[in-house]
C-alpha cells in the first residue's frame, strides 16, 4: 500500500463509486441555489437531475471555492496518520482555489515538517480532471512513489485535451462568457460554439458550429487530430454532460466507431453542480490525451 493519498476537488466529476474503487480522495467546493447554500457533494444531498431542472426554472446559482482553513481540515487526518498528500486543483485559469490549496501547505508543512504536500494546478476541470485523477491512480497502483506521480503530472498536464459544446448559451451569456447579443443570434441561428480549454488552464471559443450534430463531428473531429496516436488512439476517454444524456451516448458512440483501440468503453459522467452552475444544462466534454496544449 502507497504511503500518500491522491486527492482532488469535487469539480473532477466523477462518481462516489469511481472514487472509492480508484481510492481517490476529494474534498468539496460550495454552492448556492437561490441564496440556499449547499455542498458540491457529486449529487448526494441533490440529485443532479433535480438541480438542472431547477437552473431551467429560472434558480440563481452561485459557487465559491474552498479557502485555506476548508484545505487545512481536510489535509490534516492524512498527515496525522502519516500519510503524504498530492491534490489536484480544479485549473488556476477558472478559479482561484489552488491559492488557497497551496496556503494550507505553507501552513501545515511547519507544523509537519517530515510529510511531503504536493499541490498541483491541474490546468483541466470536470472529468478532465477525472481522467487525470485516474491516470495518477495507475501510476500509484504500479507502485510509483508520490515524487514520481508528481513529477509525471506537472510534465503531462498539458497533454490532457478538453474539447466541448453547449447547445444552450442561456448560462454561458448569464456567466458573461458571450454578450446577450451574441447569445441571441447563436439562438436564433442555432449555433453551438465549440471550446476547449487552453494552455493556461482557461476556456476559449474555437469555433461556431451551426447546428448541434454539426458541434458533435467538430468535437470528434479534434480528438482525431489532436490525440495520442490518431485514430490508434489506446488511452481513456471519459465525457461529461449537464442534462443532455442522449447527447453525450451519441458522441460517445461516434468516438468508440472511430477509435476501435480505445482502452475500455468511453465513460460519461455528470457535470457536477460547481462547473454546472456556469455551464447550465445542454453542455458535452470531451476528454482525452493527445499532444501538448501550445494555445
Amino acid at each position: 500500500m502507497a504511503n500518500y493519498i491522491l486527492s482532488c476537488c469535487s469539480t473532477a466529476d466523477l462518481t462516489p463509486e469511481h472514487f472509492a474503487a480508484r481510492d481517490i480522495r476529494y474534498t468539496c467546493f460550495h454552492y448556492s441555489l437561490d441564496g440556499v447554500q449547499h455542498t458540491d457533494d457529486l449529487g448526494k444531498s441533490m440529485p443532479l437531475d433535480k438541480f438542472y431542472a431547477a437552473m431551467v426554472n429560472g434558480a440563481e446559482t452561485k459557487t465559491s471555492q474552498l479557502n485555506a482553513d476548508e484545505f487545512i481540515a481536510y489535509f490534516t487526518p492524512f498527515l496525522e496518520q502519516g500519510l503524504d498528500i498530492l491534490h489536484l486543483t480544479l485549473s488556476s485559469g477558472i478559479s482561484g482555489v489552488v491559492n488557497s490549496a497551496n496556503l494550507a501547505r505553507d501552513e501545515l508543512a511547519e507544523k509537519y515538517p517530515d510529510r511531503k504536500i504536493y499541490i498541483v494546478d491541474s490546468l483541466s476541470a470536470s472529468s478532465g480532471t477525472g481522467l487525470f485523477m485516474d491516470k495518477l491512480a495507475d501510476l500509484r497502483d504500479e507502485g510509483k512513489s508520490i515524487d514520481e506521480v508528481y513529477q509525471w503530472a506537472m510534465d503531462n498536464r498539458l497533454k490532457l485535451h478538453h474539447w466541448f459544446f453547449s447547445s444552450d448559451l442561456t448560462f454561458f451569456v448569464k456567466g458573461g462568457r458571450i454578450t446577450k447579443a451574441a447569445g441571441w443570434f447563436g439562438t436564433a441561428l442555432k449555433i453551438c460554439p465549440l471550446l476547449n480549454v487552453d494552455n493556461q488552464g482557461r476556456l476559449i471559443p474555437r469555433k461556431k458550429c451551426r447546428g448541434k450534430k454539426r458541434a458533435m463531428e467538430e468535437c470528434v473531429k479534434m480528438m482525431e487530430q489532436h490525440a495520442q496516436g490518431g485514430l490508434d488512439y489506446a488511452g481513456k476517454c471519459y465525457i461529461s454532460q449537464s442534462a443532455c444524456l442522449e447527447d453525450a451516448q451519441a458522441v460517445a458512440a461516434m468516438v468508440e466507431a472511430k477509435f476501435p483501440r480505445l482502452n475500455g468503453k468511453v465513460e460519461i459522467n455528470t457535470i457536477g453542480t460547481t462547473i454546472g452552475s456556469h455551464t447550465g444544462p445542454g453542455t458535452v466534454a470531451l476528454f482525452f490525451w493527445g499532444d501538448e496544449r501550445v494555445d
